[in-house]
């Protein structure tokens, strides 16, 4: 048969596709995108269930990362998953994409050392599996100011911490989310004890690829315990260096994580593929096309991804569905746009961070 052009396999995308207990319209993924527009409290902004509503026809939605405890957060007016005025606010923003006919899960997030005294309950050290002090910087009331070094989390602590992981996927429950994404990615803290770069601990926490990935498993299987494996997600970046992390073998590291998720039967793997928000192909990474042939379950590529990448994807079968970001952002219609092949709204990058609804429920939709 002779090749086509990549678009002429496009309609995949547009199909339906089982994700877990759940059929997807489409195999677009909304991806997790902070927008640092929480209210007082760290509650979801007014403005958040019309900007989640608008973008209810992606296959799925994936919540900004939202902290999982006052300890876990790391940027200002980032939402929280751990009180009740929380889960009233976030339980508007389900019901608006449910109303729509969307499915939304809730990405779980602890950022450990990347974050600042500033933003920590009574001014305290930001957590990390170890003493090592990021590059970069922490965006506060005051503006970006120099990241500190962290404090290492006693062994004492860390059930506490998996505790935190459990009550906020039953808080997100509670909310009416569809499921829970744990993130594992972007040099937060999960990944902090997964990399030998940021993980120097002698526990059981640290040393072989068995002990740097216990956090990771025991936060999952919190997660598992309350949602059912088939409604629990997880997010990686192998290869990427954001937040100042590194592994020294990320290739052996990754491919003994993947295999571990097998074990609980989880309803997706969701890979940041190369650097967050940069190059696809990172030098010395591992080999994501590895990572997804061992993976036993539903594979989200993401990164740089546009609809030509993605219709070739697909037809490569390099990945089950397909997570776009900033696109989303922009183009509230973003499925509709793809499908017939439309132009795009262009991206306000001031915007992005902070402000109300200039930049946020905003963006036009294609004119009828």
């Amino acid at each position: 048969m002779a090749d086509t052009h990549p678009n002429d396999h496009a309609s995949d995308l547009f199909q339906t596709a089982q994700l877990g207990p759940y059929t997807l319209s489409n195999r677009i993924v909304m991806a997790p995108l902070t927008r640092s527009r929480a209210k007082d409290g760290d509650v979801p902004s007014d403005l958040a269930p019309e900007y989640y509503g608008q973008r209810a026809t992606a296959g799925l939605i994936i919540a900004e990362a939202t902290q999982i405890s006052p300890q876990g957060k790391g940027y200002i007016r980032t939402p929280g998953i751990y009180n009740e005025a929380q889960v009233a606010g976030w339980k508007k923003v389900t019901d608006a994409v449910h109303a729509k006919g969307g499915r939304i899960f809730l990405q779980l997030w602890h950022v450990g050392r990347i974050s600042h005294p500033d933003l920590q309950p009574g001014g305290v050290l930001p957590v990390a599996p170890s003493a090592i002090k990021p590059e970069g910087k922490a965006y506060t009331e005051q503006g970006f100011v120099d990241m500190v070094e962290p404090r290492a989390l006693e062994l004492a602590e860390i059930p506490g911490i998996v505790e935190d992981y459990r009550k906020a996927a039953q808080y997100a429950k509670d909310a009416g989310f569809d499921g829970v994404e744990v993130h594992g990615a972007n040099g937060y803290l999960l990944d902090q004890f997964l990399r030998d770069k940021t993980n120097h601990r002698t526990d059981a926490y640290g040393g072989s690829f068995e002990n740097r990935a216990r956090l990771l498993l025991e936060a999952i299987q919190a997660a598992v315990d309350v949602w059912g494996a088939d409604r629990v997600g997880v997010r990686l970046s192998p290869n990427s260096p954001f937040n100042d992390i590194a592994d020294s073998d990320p290739s052996a590291l990754f491919g003994y994580v993947v295999e571990q998720l097998n074990r609980f039967g989880l309803a997706y793997l969701h890979v940041i593929e190369g650097s967050t928000g940069g190059p696809r192909e990172v030098e010395g990474g591992a080999d994501v096309a590895v990572l997804r042939s061992l993976f036993k379950g539903t594979y989200i590529g993401n990164n740089g991804y546009d609809l030509d990448l993605a219709t070739e994807a697909r037809k490569h079968n390099r990945a089950d569905l397909i997570a776009f970001g900033k696109y989303f952002i922009s183009n509230p219609d973003l499925v509709e746009r793809l499908r017939r092949h439309a132009p795009l709204n262009a991206l306000d990058s001031n915007t992005l961070y902070g402000g109300e609804a200039k930049g946020y429920i905003d963006y036009p939709a294609l004119v009828e």
